[in-house]
């Protein structure tokens, strides 16, 4: 997604970590008290997942239930699926992140921001369209809650990824989209298109394909909330030039209220009687001799007593 990850001049210097940190905290609390604060109508939420369902049917892309019933019959493969599904979305993009600050300055600004205009785009999903995900559903749905079924192994409970007993909060209706996937595929783009070892452009792509199957699998997501998160993602991609261009133009303006009125230069007196003033040549300032007033007095006076010298000296 060239709109998002391109370089350019009008990217600038690398920000300060001690502004970053602060700014990206402040977004990702307010997508986190957004998703608590959407009211969750299960009704409705469990309306807009079985007509997810019905469509996938109706489209013959009803992956999500053979990948959980895999991962129901196989613990070697649930569990490992389980915790990825709990830990890498908190772990991957941080540390794709943290990568990018310190070793493609160029690209790191419009990365962030193209990472933080897509995840607040997702929350307008959530808000949108609260959705049931397949773990909800009743049973005779065919789904299994591997996360319940697994969850000896793990650190989470009823609320999927959530640690136990941290179950309320976090809004389980909040399926559509998938930024699970959203999120795998910004660090996907960004390892593909910035990584120089092969072995990590390798990662960029296996990571996002990864994250689908295991969303599927495990029941947290439908295949086309996967769809709906690369369409966030790439709708965020491009907004990242113009919003960037926004945030310069409001800096640039609170700048300039805030910036000092530029100092008044005072003109220096000269300490020079004459203050630079001139008389032209020959002219006789009133009761002074001028330098050549004086030189034609000395020479005549000089004429004259030559001449009266002349005499004296014949006798």
């Amino acid at each position: 997604m060239p709109h998002a990850t391109t370089a350019t001049p009008s990217s600038g210097p690398r920000p300060r970590w001690w502004t970053e940190l602060p700014l990206i905290a402040v977004v990702y609390g307010l997508y986190s008290a957004g998703r608590l604060l959407v009211r969750e109508d299960v009704p409705a939420a469990v309306e807009h997942g079985l007509a997810i369902l019905r469509l996938e049917k109706s489209l013959h892309l009803n992956a999500e239930h053979p990948l959980n019933r895999l991962l129901t019959a196989h613990p070697s493969l649930g569990i490992p699926a389980d915790f990825a599904y709990a830990s890498l979305h908190y772990l991957v993009t941080p540390a794709v992140l943290i990568w990018l600050f310190r070793r493609r300055t160029a690209v790191y600004r419009a990365a962030r921001t193209w990472l933080m205009t897509s995840t607040l785009l997702g929350l307008v999903g959530f808000t949108l369209m609260p959705t049931c995900p397949p773990r909800l559903l009743d049973a005779h749905h065919g789904f299994v809650d591997t996360m319940a079924q697994y969850s000896a192994y793990g650190w989470w409970g009823a609320g999927a990824s959530a640690p136990r007993g941290l179950s309320g909060m976090t809004n389980q209706y909040a399926a559509m989209p998938s930024l699970h996937v959203g999120w795998a595929l910004w660090c996907g783009v960004l390892l593909w298109r910035h990584g120089r070892h092969p072995l990590v452009r390798a990662a960029g792509v296996a990571y996002p394909l990864l994250t689908v199957l295991v969303v599927m699998g495990t029941a947290n997501h439908y295949f086309l909330d996967a769809v709906a998160g690369a369409a966030v993602m790439a709708v965020g991609a491009l907004l990242t030039r113009p919003f960037m261009r926004i945030a310069d133009g409001v800096k640039g303006r609170v700048a300039a209220l805030f910036a000092r009125p530029p100092a008044v230069a005072v003109p220096m007196r000269s300490t020079i009687v004459s203050d630079g003033c001139k008389t032209s040549a020959g002219e006789r300032i009133p009761g002074r001799r001028t330098p050549s007033a004086d030189s034609s007095d000395a020479s005549t006076g000089f004429a004259a007593q030559a001449s009266d010298d002349a005499p004296a000296a014949a006798r």
